[in-house]
């Protein structure tokens, strides 16, 4: 019995020995003797004890790489602080163990290098308004050397640009600056429109005092009422002003003034209608 214990008990460390569990999301790499041999899915999977040798288990997950704040001269000369994260994950397990000795320092390395290279070709300007089309450029050089490690980069964010303090005092000044600019132009838009509606409704209203003074036959009367009704208006803010003086209007001449104001409106009304005539 005690050789078919024995035999029992290495059949079953064999078996613990050779039974590999890799997890889900993850792949590994089995070496024999040295040597690449195959690659173990997630799942139960078995290899040959002492022959066999698993030297390598990853993610193929979507990873994080976070980009230490890097000091870049743009092309116009400014200095700028970027924060920026790479997410990238393994395409190809087998050579991202083989092909390169380091992988996440070689795409640390590679990405830091990459973004000051594409940054200092742009303007702060650019940099700001153009963020998204820099993180593409900065990705597709990026995915122009990762696929030979076996890695795709799946998107570069540029979280944050700091500027030098003198920088950003500057860019405050201006749009506030800028800010002035466009509200005295509204100011002076809104004046200019408000002299054009003023100078509409006088327009109308002296077409409608015209047109009332040459068919009415009060049209005298008419015009002494408006008259003295601008007189009594024109006092008034007189009256109210430091500086007032008064005015004396001779009444005797005041009926000489109607008479010349309603034959003047008169004649107008003539010539437009010898114009109409003619048309």
């Amino acid at each position: 019995m005690e050789p078919i214990i024995a035999i029992v008990l290495v059949l079953i460390g064999y078996a613990l020995g050779s039974a590999k569990l890799i997890n889900e999301g993850n792949e590994a790499l089995v070496e024999r003797l040295g040597k690449y041999h195959r690659k173990l899915n997630p799942g139960l999977n078995f290899i040959i004890p002492l022959l066999d040798q698993i030297v390598m288990e990853d993610t193929k997950r979507e990873q994080i790489l976070d980009i230490k704040p890097q000091n870049i001269i743009s092309k116009d000369n400014i200095s700028v602080e970027i924060d920026a994260i790479v997410y990238w994950h393994i395409q190809d397990i087998r050579r991202s163990y083989y092909e390169i000795e380091d992988l996440q320092s070689a795409l640390t390395q590679l990405s830091t290098t990459t973004i000051r290279e594409i940054l200092a070709q742009h303007t702060l300007e650019e940099t700001n308004v153009s963020r998204s089309d820099i993180d593409r450029a900065i990705l597709d050089a990026l995915n122009a050397i990762t696929p030979k490690w076996g890695v795709e980069i799946i998107r570069v964010d540029i979280q944050s640009i700091t500027l030098p303090e003198s920088v950003r005092k500057s860019m405050e000044e201006q749009r506030a600056a800028e800010i002035k600019s466009r509200a005295a132009i509204l100011e002076a838009e809104g004046e200019r429109q408000a002299a054009v509606k003023k100078a509409e409704g006088t327009k109308r209203s002296m077409e409608i005092i015209s047109e009332a003074l040459r068919t009415n036959a009060e049209s005298k009367d008419i015009l002494r009422y408006l008259v003295a009704q601008d007189y009594i208006n024109a006092s008034y803010r007189l009256g109210e002003s430091e500086n007032a003086k008064v005015v004396f209007v001779d009444p005797g001449k005041s009926a000489d003034m109607m008479d010349l104001i309603s034959e003047t409106v008169n004649q107008e009304s003539n010539n437009k209608k010898s114009e109409n005539g003619s048309l």
